[in-house]
């Protein structure tokens, strides 16, 4: 199948290539775009409280919608306000209140502090979104009139709040994704000079995989617009990553298959049918566990999974597609001047290094397998300390936003800026007394440090009383306490004929937590399932994909733990980023299962060929190394370009998947996997025992003494390196 498809591509690569532009141009004109949604209720399902509590703010409180932007009013020296500085407070307020800047609903002066330290002026915006531009520049704009209308007073007046917060973070993010795309494009170009000494091969996946971005990006658009699903900021940080990540692995593959037929005496034409013929199986099988890794994400319950399921399948497959027909019609295109400007690439390198390592490997199984399989248990145990932060909307260090947050914070509890909603609800008119009852409840509940009266909807029907934590809403402390002693106290006040929903922020977290425990419980293990049943498919195997599976699984979770074991335990942290396990998932786990697919398809091409598993692992070593390590290198510094990004939890992902591609790939794929083979030996591949020789193999392995290349400009299995994509063994061609 893929010969054909190979043949048709080489004959017709100015046709492939012209597709390919013209779809590009075509869907980027014409698709729907990629949107992000930013309300974190869009990602829960309505069954929890926190969206039930929404629905009653936009019914009963529609003046409380919007965002909230605060401004906390203190004096420069520290000291209490007096009320010369409180009447610069309300001409500040109606300042801002005459300018009627775009997308502000109000604008009214708040509470003063007990100590006279610090005085509020509440923004309320008419937009929800958290990445609003109306609402961004709207406090870009209220900032230049708070400065010049502060000057001289002695007053200063930041703007913080929720609505300033994520402005804040939402500029630190966008540049930090400048950064971190800039970097990893350098990364990539470097890495592939190194490893082809080209110019041209390494500008290849740079030009195709931004054609190929334009058609994913374009594609899933229209998924969503058609199936009503909604984007989140994440998968679209994230896809320029998936893309380059996985495009270029891709084209590792083939490049190494393709430079070793050009090596063999074959022109390039017939060097790429070749390589696609030998190699695609390979890289559409690890594109399909990919992608139903990817895909296993539809069935979450938390809308952000659900949704970046879809957009991650169609980006890979996407990819799968162009690896098969847009670079095998560019480089056929080239030919060997792909590798210009190198002439090196002409002479077969020696590859003592992975020579030597391989031959180690099949010598000492056992202490390979011992110690790889020991650094990853002892990994994966540090993983039980695993603890969630779910502070990502914290403002940004050194920002208006986190100086403004630290005034407040002299003269309120950490949790005034975005207290908890308590709603009070009944399907008739509430009698006398009873939301103060629940008021009076709420105080007493741990966690909470004040709780406002009362507050009457406009539906006659509901209630709001809001409960300021005593500690920051997004940290776990808060957590805890909304979660449990807030909520108790408040439905266990409820009486007969109404109902008492919490909701706010925090309470959304919380919700967020139980959604993603949840998900993760059923997804991982069916997306596992999935896995192992292609591993199984192209291997024709039920020991294989078994022992293939565990080693990802310790990866999995050695990742995680060398997370906790770096952040919670070595910088002392709270926890690590919430949706730490779903990354790993993604680029350890789903695109780890890659470089196993490479080493064991060339692990069981050695067994046909009828070598002992010995020595044939040390041949397949030595072919496939060189691959996973060049893609497990280029994956590893694509995410440590994250380092460089403004935001802490951008740096924390960045590390944590570069250190666990670094397993992935080093430990488990080119140690691991390998010394179980060969301890397994024969019974590796039961029950179907690929590794009996084909009829065909067995009569050329009679025939020939090494595998050389048959007449017809084929080539014996043991000849080959369809699991890597790899140099080929050290063996001439015909009259070599």
């Amino acid at each position: 199948m893929f010969g054909g498809l190979a043949r048709f591509v080489v004959r017709r690569r100015w046709w492939v290539i012209a597709a390919w532009v013209v779809a590009a141009v075509l869907l980027a004109g014409f698709a729907p775009r990629f949107k992000a949604s930013t309300e974190q209720t869009d990602f829960l399902p309505g069954s929890y409280e926190s969206v039930r509590a929404l629905d009653l703010t936009r019914d009963a409180f529609p003046q409380t919608r919007g965002q909230l932007a605060i401004i906390a009013v203190t004096r420069a020296d520290g000291g209490p306000l007096t009320e010369a500085d409180r009447m610069v407070t309300v001409r500040l307020s109606r300042m801002l209140e005459d300018d009627r800047l775009q997308g502000v609903q109000r604008v009214s002066v708040g509470a003063l502090a007990r100590n006279r330290l610090v005085e509020m002026i509440n923004v309320r915006f008419t937009s929800e979104s958290f990445d609003d531009p109306d609402v961004t520049r709207a406090i870009d704009r209220m900032r230049d009139r708070l400065a010049d209308g502060t000057r001289g007073t002695g007053v200063t007046a930041r703007v913080t709040g929720n609505a300033a917060i994520n402005a804040d973070a939402q500029k630190s993010y966008e540049r930090s994704d400048a950064i971190t795309l800039g970097a990893t494009v350098v990364v990539i170009f470097v890495l592939l000079i190194f490893t082809f000494r080209s110019v041209v091969a390494a500008f290849l996946p740079l030009v195709t995989v931004g054609l190929v971005m334009t058609v994913a990006l374009a594609l899933i658009g229209t998924v969503n617009k058609v199936f009503d699903l909604k984007g989140d900021s994440l998968t679209q940080s994230l896809m320029p990553i998936v893309l380059f990540g996985v495009g270029t692995d891709y084209i590792l593959f083939l490049l190494f298959r393709y430079r070793e037929r050009l090596r063999a005496g074959e022109d390039g034409k017939t060097a790429m049918v070749a390589a696609v013929e030998r190699v695609g199986e390979v890289i559409a099988s690890a594109a399909c566990a990919v992608i139903v890794a990817f895909s296993a994400l539809i069935l979450a319950s938390l809308g952000m999974l659900k949704t970046m399921g879809p957009a991650m399948g169609i980006a890979v497959a996407t990819t799968l597609v162009a690896a098969l027909t847009l670079i095998p019609a560019v480089v056929s295109l080239l030919g060997a001047k792909v590798f210009w400007p190198s002439r090196s690439w002409r002479a077969e390198p020696p590859h003592r290094r992975a020579g030597r390592l391989g031959a180690f490997i099949g010598r000492s199984p056992w202490p390979v397998a011992l110690v790889s399989g020991a650094v990853l248990v002892a990994l994966s145990v540090c993983a039980l300390g695993f603890s969630a932060n779910f502070n990502m909307a914290s403002a940004p260090p050194g920002t208006e936003a986190a100086k403004g947050l630290d005034d407040l914070e002299k003269g309120f509890p950490a949790g005034a800026e975005d207290a908890t909603q308590v709603f009070v609800h009944g399907a008739a008119p509430l009698a006398p007394g009873v939301p103060e009852r629940v008021a009076a409840r709420l105080r007493t509940a741990s966690g909470v440090a004040a709780v406002t009266p009362p507050v009457p909807g406009v539906d006659g029907r509901t209630a709001l009383i809001e409960a300021q934590l005593s500690t920051d809403p997004l940290s776990k402390e808060a957590m805890d306490a909304v979660a449990g002693p807030v909520r108790d106290a408040a439905h266990a006040a409820a009486p007969p004929g109404t109902e008492v929903v919490v909701g706010g922020q925090t309470a959304v977290m919380v919700d967020l937590q139980k959604a993603m425990n949840r998900d993760y419980t059923v997804v991982f293990p069916i997306a596992g399932l999935l896995i192992a049943l292609i591993l199984g498919l192209l291997l024709r195997s039920v020991v294989a994909p078994v022992y293939l599976m565990i080693a990802v699984v310790l990866s999995f979770l050695g990742t995680v733990g060398a997370s906790v074991a770096l952040f919670q335990w070595g910088e002392g942290h709270t926890g690590v980023i919430f949706f730490l396990p779903l990354i790993v998932y993604l680029f350890v786990t789903a695109l780890g299962t890659d470089y196993n697919i490479l080493v064991i398809a060339r692990l069981r091409e050695e067994a046909r060929a009828g070598h002992p598993p010995r020595r044939g692992v040390a041949h397949a070593f030595e072919q496939a190394a060189p691959t996973v390590a060049s893609a497990g290198l280029i994956l590893a510094g694509s995410f440590a370009t994250f380092l460089l990004a403004e935001a802490d939890a951008m740096q924390e992902m960045g590390t944590t998947v570069a250190l666990g591609v670094i397993l992935a790939a080093f430990v488990m794929s080119m140690f691991l996997v390998p010394a179980v083979t060969v301890l397994l030996g024969h019974a590796a591949w039961w029950p179907g025992h690929q590794d009996a020789p084909a009829p065909a193999e067995a009569a050329t392995e009679a025939g020939t003494v090494s595998g050389r290349e048959t007449a017809s400009g084929g080539e014996t299995v043991s000849g080959g390196d369809a699991a890597s994509g790899g140099d080929a063994a050290r063996r001439p061609p015909d009259g070599g």
